[in-house]
């Protein structure tokens, strides 16, 4: 696997930077590398990956950059992706995040999961299930 993913995320592959990310941190078939994980994490995240993200929101958190870390996640929140938002109500909860801040990101969640549905999505959804 983490000979395809290094071709796919040489090709401008967001996902495979992201599980190249994942592979690296969680010693997945490879030697446990942080510089080179966070790397991959960052470029998954420059080219719109919102898990990676979200990573780089929780890996700010960790390191006491709460500012950064909300900053990351409501990007992730802005397409729509719903941990992001959710860490965003976290904040907003502990008082680190304002309502017009938790408000605005919540806005930009729904629009961004409104943009995404389409009866083709639907009817596919429905005809997997």
């Amino acid at each position: 696997a983490f000979e395809y993913f290094t071709r796919a995320a040489g090709l401008g592959d967001m996902e495979a930077q992201y599980q190249l990310s994942r592979m690296y941190d969680l010693e997945k078939g490879i030697e446990k590398d942080g510089r080179r994980g966070m790397h991959h994490l960052k470029e998954a995240a420059i080219g719109g990956h919102p898990s990676a993200r979200c990573g780089l929101g929780f890996h700010e958190y960790d390191n006491g950059n709460i500012e950064r870390a909300v900053k990351h996640w409501i990007i992730a929140a802005n397409l729509g992706y719903d941990e992001a938002l959710h860490e965003i109500k976290n904040c907003y909860l502990m008082g680190k995040v304002s309502k017009d801040e938790f408000a605005s990101a919540l806005r930009a969640n729904q629009a961004a999961i409104n943009e995404s549905k389409s009866p083709q999505r639907e009817a596919a959804a429905n005809f997997i299930v």
